[in-house]
């Protein structure tokens, strides 16, 4: 009977010893505690949602809409942060298991709270928007991902220094070790500022036709920090540093108001007087009544004899179209290359080309 007397005394002393102080009934109240949040966890965090989702739907702004949606992963994490709270406070740790306790409900938090920062960073953008007529949208996106790292910077330098890690020496290492990254990466930090410059200049957009003469011609597919991306005509993908935009003259053929034809129509020199008036005035005249052509005092047509060339007299022509888009514009200018012709030969003339007189002197 004295074995099983010492048995009895000795589980129960191990059992009131529990760990680290703490006895196992508070350790079983602990978990059972932490399940159930953990349990009524989808419960707690729908009936939060639900309330801000009801708040937020009187209003008609989409702000409160994004911060709510936003907010559903940090709600969501709220009563794992509760359960843990509540289940250590019930317990009684004493001594260095209290401090580690403590750090850990106190790491939780800021992890909460920073988590919470950073989803509603996006959402705040819709505060701004007005912005974008003086910045990008892009430029934007580039900001609230900055914003975004550095959230998430000062949150892990947060819970460092809950645990006693100082965060200023290593600043000041990665402080050197970025010297030293500076000096061999200085084409990576040239490409990104010359990217902000881009973006803040507004030079281009994402699907803006664009081109850099002796480099590249496309549609815009991204604007990176590095690099930007462009389909070329033949559909393939050119990454493009950003440098090159900076240091070359952009021309955005999207952003053109009204595309223009300028040709040089050359006729025979055995034209005469009469034929290159009716085909200048004719020629004039179709361009004025057609519908094709834009007319104003900023996009001024002139279709006049320019100059005698070493194989023909010289016709310039030079108009504006109404449309800015690629296919129809090559359309107008088909229908103008017919109509050019008919002319011509309607007054009998004829083009002119390249030729050469060679005289053969008899001895």
């Amino acid at each position: 009977m004295n074995v099983f007397e010492n048995f009895k005394n000795l589980f129960v002393e191990i059992w009131q010893q529990g760990i680290a102080g703490i006895n196992f009934t508070q350790i079983g109240i602990g978990i059972v505690i932490f399940l159930l949040f953990l349990l009524l966890r989808g419960l707690l965090s729908n009936f939060i949602l639900k309330r801000l989702q009801n708040y937020v739907a009187k209003t008609s702004n989409k702000f409160d809409d994004a911060l709510v949606k936003a907010s559903t992963g940090p709600v969501k994490f709220l009563p794992i942060v509760l359960g843990i709270f509540v289940a250590s406070s019930y317990m009684e740790f004493d001594g260095k298991m209290l401090s580690f306790v403590d750090n850990i409900n106190r790491s939780l938090i800021t992890i909460l709270i920073f988590w919470l920062i950073h989803q509603i960073v996006e959402p705040l953008t819709y505060l701004i928007r007005r912005v974008e007529e003086l910045l990008s949208k892009d430029l934007l996106n580039w900001v609230v991902k900055a914003n975004k790292i550095l959230i998430i910077f000062f949150g892990f330098a947060a819970t460092l220094d809950i645990w006693g890690i100082k965060i200023a020496p290593i600043i000041a290492g990665l402080g050197l070790f970025g010297v030293a990254v500076a000096l061999g990466a200085q084409d990576l930090f040239k490409n990104l500022i010359s990217g902000v410059l881009v973006l803040v200049e507004k030079r281009f957009k994402i699907g803006d036709w664009i081109y850099v003469e002796g480099i590249i011609e496309g549609i815009v597919e991204r604007i990176g920090f590095r690099s930007t991306v462009i389909r070329k005509f033949d559909k393939s993908i050119a990454t493009i540093p950003n440098a090159s935009f900076a240091e070359n003259a952009v021309v955005n053929i999207s952003e053109t108001t009204n595309w223009r034809i300028s040709w040089i129509i050359t006729l025979q020199y055995n034209s005469t007087i009469d034929q290159l008036k009716n085909i200048r005035e004719q020629i004039e005249k179709y361009i004025v009544s057609s519908e094709d052509f834009k007319k104003g005092d900023d996009t001024e047509h002139a279709v006049r004899i320019d100059k005698f060339s070493d194989s023909s007299i010289d016709l310039y022509v030079r108009c504006f179209t109404v449309t800015n888009e690629w296919i129809e514009w090559l359309k107008v200018k088909e229908r103008l290359a017919v109509e050019v012709k008919k002319i011509v030969e309607g007054n009998g003339a004829s083009f002119a080309f390249p030729s050469t007189s060679i005289y053969v002197e008899k001895n």
